[in-house]
């Protein structure tokens, strides 16, 4: 049982380097997209309540035209500025456009890299914490 819980510690370890690592990637990678110059065409407001506490939160989405193709605005994060018939700047990249650089970089093949392993810490630091705990209550009895 010693050996698996070490084993364990020692994947989370690894998990959590690769994390920082691939955080520092995902910062540093060089993104290409052309900026452009999009037409709202709809926007709306999606408000989702959580039932046990209450809490609401809002999701925006932006209908834009460019070239004669409609296209969803991706990581918008408010309404303000985004009209309907309102000329904005956005970003194309992958054949989608976005509202700002950052969501380029969260959906490039390095941030979905990071977010596994960040997932992957959290989930190895519970199950490792979780078997040194019973090893431990095991050593007491």
């Amino acid at each position: 049982m010693k050996k698996k819980i070490a084993i364990m510690w020692i994947l989370t370890v690894v998990c959590l380097i690769l994390t920082i690592v691939f955080w520092f990637l995902m910062n540093k990678a060089e993104v290409s997209y052309e900026e452009v110059v999009a037409v709202v065409t709809n926007t709306s407001t999606k408000q989702v309540v959580n039932k046990k506490t209450g809490s609401r939160t809002n999701f925006y989405e932006v209908k834009v035209k460019y070239e004669g193709k409609e296209y969803e605005l991706k990581n918008v994060h408010g309404l303000a500025g985004y009209y309907e018939g309102k000329s904005v700047k956005a970003l194309l990249s992958n054949d989608k456009l976005y509202a700002n650089v950052e969501g380029i970089k969260s959906t490039s093949p390095v941030a979905i890299i990071y977010f596994v392993f960040l997932f992957g810490t959290f989930g190895m630091l519970i199950l490792s914490s979780m078997y040194t705990s019973k090893m431990k209550a095991k050593k007491k009895e």
